[in-house]
């Protein structure tokens, strides 16, 4: 496996400002992995690693003392092995002991000669709550289901990525490469970016395995909820990941609560679907009422769009068979124009700084996808699973701000073009979303 996010801990570890890091994650995003493979290739013989699901024993000290020269002494001890300046200590599955994710203000503060990487399936659970966030004293790191990008690497597909990430212009592909990507991206859309799923698909080109897997990612995100959410949320949290599939497949797709329950509302159902965003198992797009600067200035709080945390994951929940994804019949279009969105959605939140929002309006009634703010431009994002590429929901939003906005972006399977401020971008060029609208912008 190739992980972009190598880099970012590279970055890191040369840091002049560099603090404690947590990494944050869904369960099997593959952080461990991450973390292990940086310490090997650059703490080789320097490197710590300590497992609070492993040796429960470990929470008992963080809650004993929060003292790194206490700390360091203990784990010294226990495992035997002297910790030097310079060297690398990993407390994994850390969403079991709050009390670790707190001691790295301390680290922070008195130890700032060791580099520390913290993380846990769970962690944006207990980052929630105040009493357990280190505000101003860590480093953050959020890693994410495999990209495209990553998907092709981890098949040897170099020369196709080469290819995407050096196209400096804003002209078709040649059909010697837009023929492999679309292929490659319907299998993206039913493997996804879950490490293991893809390592089956790479292997063996097996998807009957790599299903067998999500199965058990979802299963293991079952027992999540089972174990860590208080017991009268539990239900109401299953009903709302068992509504997302219905939830997706209106065209209008706004999360409604009387989806998951008839009549219900945001006082019984909030809490239940908050602690999926903060378990970092779906993603939330808020609605914006004006276009203008901050973004979220502008959001309708009340007014939001549910997402599945990977693109494979959202196709088996819903129970779409492979066939279907590489066949397309009729009877799939309303879902495949949110499997698209999601997968855009999936691909542009590592690319923006600022959340990503959506844009609609009731009279006429109109929906931008998704709008975006890059450096002070406001992006409206236009997504379209296939080549039919109509948009009266832009058309109509352009009528009423298009004098502030310089750019309007569709991701859809025509080819690359910018075309009177429209940049057509394929769903598989969709990692290179934010170099490719700068190119434009700066045209």
């Amino acid at each position: 496996m190739q992980r972009i996010a190598m880099q970012r801990l590279k970055e890191w570890k040369v840091s002049t400002h560099r603090k404690p890091l947590i990494i944050r994650g869904v369960r099997q995003v593959g952080k461990t992995w991450l973390m292990t493979q940086f310490a090997r290739e650059h703490f080789a013989g320097r490197f710590h690693y300590f497992n609070f699901d492993m040796d429960p024993a470990l929470r008992e000290l963080f809650r004993a003392s929060r003292s790194p020269k206490v700390i360091l002494e203990a784990l010294a001890y226990r495992s035997e092995r002297s910790i030097e300046t310079g060297d690398l200590i990993i407390f994994d599955e850390a969403q079991a002991a709050p009390e670790a994710i707190h001691a790295l203000k301390y680290f922070c503060e008195f130890r700032s000669d060791l580099f520390v990487l913290l993380a846990g399936s769970l962690l944006g659970l207990q980052l929630a709550r105040p009493e357990s966030y280190p505000v101003g004293k860590v480093d953050f790191l959020t890693l994410e289901p495999m990209t495209f990008t990553e998907f092709l690497l981890a098949q040897g597909e170099t020369g196709l990525v080469d290819c995407l990430r050096n196209w400096s212009e804003l002209e078709p592909l040649p059909n010697l490469l837009f023929e492999p990507l679309s292929t490659k991206l319907r299998h993206y859309q039913t493997v996804g970016g879950m490490p293991e799923a893809v390592s089956a698909w790479c292997e063996r080109q097996d998807l009957k395995t790599a299903r067998e897997i999500q199965h058990s990612i979802m299963e293991a995100y079952r027992q999540d909820v089972f174990s860590h959410a208080d017991a009268v949320e539990v239900p109401k949290i299953q009903r709302i990941w068992q509504s997302l599939p219905r939830q997706l497949s209106r065209e209008n797709n706004r999360f409604r609560y009387s989806e998951v329950e008839p009549r219900s509302n945001a006082r019984k159902y909030g809490d239940a679907l908050q602690w999926l965003i903060d378990a970092r198992m779906v993603r939330c797009v808020h609605r914006i009422t004006i276009p203008g600067i901050p973004l979220s200035a502008y959001e309708d709080p009340g007014s939001f769009k549910i997402y599945f945390v990977d693109i494979g994951l959202f196709a088996r929940v819903c129970g779409i068979d492979p066939v279907v994804l590489q066949e397309e019949p009729a009877l799939y279009r309303e879902m495949k124009g949110a499997m698209a969105e999601n997968l855009v959605l999936q691909s542009l939140s590592t690319q923006f700084e600022e959340p990503l929002f959506y844009w609609s309006n009731p009279k006429p009634q109109a929906e931008v996808d998704f709008v975006a703010s890059l450096e002070g431009v406001v992006i409206p994002i236009e997504v379209k699973a296939s080549t039919n590429v109509k948009s009266p929901s832009l058309k109509t939003f352009m009528e009423k701000y298009g004098a502030n906005i310089p750019l309007r972006v569709r991701f859809s399977m025509r080819n690359l073009s910018l075309d009177d401020g429209l940049l057509n971008i394929p769903l598989f060029m969709a990692d290179e979303a934010q170099r490719l609208i700068r190119l434009a912008i700066a045209t």
